[in-house]
């Protein structure tokens, strides 16, 4: 199939382009520029493609400045926006036969259990973008099954959570962030990857599914299993004060989380290779 990725330069989208590839997939990247330039250019690269995979997104974990606030929105609701009217612009005969796109957990209010049914939606920044990009791929026309995954943090060897840790781990300082009872709802690359290519492959319905591992956990049980697999201790906590310094508001990424059911898309045939912390963590740094 002939494949189009946003984002395809990111961690996730080389990641996912190499397996596509691997399967036997022509896969090409959508240039940056096309996503935020004129909708007929972006009409043209598109045209006759069979599945787009939606990626693009700024880091979130940075100070939510004016102008940063900005980059993190215009990166997922705008692109998404321009997307939706490029694929308008086509003839039916020239759209593409499915889209697959990334969202965040972060729809969802902190400190609850959520399933995919679920409205309890965040009402701050983070919950509002979530929000505004999803509803902008509910306008891709009708005939386009569109899946949506509402994704946790990835794991992995390069991952920022994991290379951010690594130093501090392996010199004695782990650490839990804050009092470390907060929600930790992660997924390693691998699965995150099989998940796109399990939709690309697999799954033709219009759907929406939260993709984080099926295991619950805390950040404190996260600190103590990493510290295990490095064979190091960690005592430590980062006290939420400090954190606020140095990321102002967007410390409460950190600091709290919801939970989310997986259940939906392991019913409809998805299979985990790394379904708890211990496995991931003894893959990545075992």
């Amino acid at each position: 199939m002939k494949i189009k990725i946003t984002g395809i330069s990111g961690y996730l989208g080389q990641q996912l382009a190499k397996q596509l590839a691997d399967n036997g997939h022509e896969v090409s990247g959508i240039k940056r520029e096309m996503l935020y330039g004129d909708s007929s250019d972006l009409s043209s690269e598109i045209k006759n493609t069979d599945i787009i995979i939606h990626l693009s997104g700024s880091a979130i974990l940075q100070r939510w400045t004016e102008k940063n606030k900005n980059k993190i929105y215009t990166s997922r609701v705008k692109t998404t926006q321009n997307l939706v009217w490029a694929i308008k612009r086509l003839s039916p005969e020239e759209y593409p036969k499915k889209i697959i796109s990334a969202s965040a957990i972060g729809i969802y209010k902190h400190g609850k259990l959520h399933t995919e049914e679920s409205v309890d939606f965040e009402q701050g920044f983070i919950g509002k973008i979530v929000h505004n990009w999803e509803e902008s791929l509910r306008n891709i026309p009708s005939p386009i099954p569109v899946i949506i995954f509402r994704m946790g943090p990835i794991l992995g060897k390069k991952s920022k959570t994991i290379t951010n840790m690594l130093l501090p781990f392996k010199l004695g300082f782990g650490a839990t962030i804050g009092n470390g009872k907060q929600p930790f709802p992660f997924i390693h690359e691998k699965d995150a990857s099989n998940a796109f290519v399990w939709a690309v492959e697999k799954y033709s319905h219009t759907d929406t599914f939260n993709l984080t591992a099926p295991e619950k956990i805390t950040n404190k049980t996260f600190t103590k299993e990493l510290a295990k697999q490095l064979h190091r201790p960690a005592f430590l906590s980062v006290p939420g004060l400090m954190l606020r310094l140095l990321y102002g508001k967007a410390y409460t990424i950190l600091t709290r989380s919801p939970e989310v059911s997986v259940e939906k898309i392991m019913k409809a045939g998805f299979k985990f290779l790394f379904p708890d912390i211990k496995s991931t963590l003894k893959e990545i740094v075992g």
